[in-house]
């Protein structure tokens, strides 16, 4: 499925930062920020630090794009965060992790972008995660929610899944602890 493209016409903000380095399109932009390395940023509260990091997270980089599209009066481009098991098979980098502590997989809640129906994940360059089939819920979310918002939602998750599945022997925090070393697994 082809994804969304627009010329980028608005000259500040965002659209600013992508028209000084020479992109003029979203796809352009789009694959600017596939290619950046993933990594967390400074202050996730201030989009440009995209820029100036030169990484980004899941929910950087396309709360980046989203902002850009809406800068841009561009209709139907939507950020979403999705719940899907990690594990093995769609995030080949955290098979260690989760094999040191026995577990199939974790919930980690993902951002990508949605257009007519079409996926699009642009967090790594030379991996595409293969987590649709793994979704368990999502939701469209505005960018200023990949902060406190998505860290509350992916938490509250979690308790909920432990809930469901007595047999698993970590707490929320435990969990929580095993999730944030298979973030640090993918920014190797």
């Amino acid at each position: 499925m082809e994804g969304p493209d627009f010329a980028i016409v608005y000259s500040a903000g965002i659209s600013g930062a992508f028209l000084q380095r020479g992109i003029t399109t979203f796809r352009e932009a789009a694959d600017y920020v596939g290619r950046l390395p993933y990594g967390r940023n400074a202050d996730k509260t201030d989009l440009a630090t995209v820029f100036s990091d030169g990484c980004g997270t899941c929910s950087t980089k396309h709360a980046l794009l989203k902002v850009l599209a809406n800068e841009n009066d561009f209709d139907g481009l939507k950020l979403m965060v999705g719940i899907f098991k990690m594990n093995h098979n769609n995030t080949p980098a955290v098979a260690g992790t989760l094999g040191k502590y026995g577990l199939d997989h974790i919930p980690e809640a993902h951002c990508y972008l949605r257009y007519n129906r079409g996926i699009f994940d642009h967090t790594f360059s030379n991996v595409q995660l293969d987590f649709v089939a793994d979704l368990m819920e999502e939701q469209e979310i505005e960018p200023l929610q990949i902060t406190d918002w998505k860290v509350a939602y992916h938490k509250a998750f979690i308790n909920k899944w432990l809930a469901g599945d007595p047999q698993i022997v970590f707490s929320a925090v435990e969990i929580w602890a095993i999730r944030e070393q298979c973030i640090r697994d993918l920014s190797v």
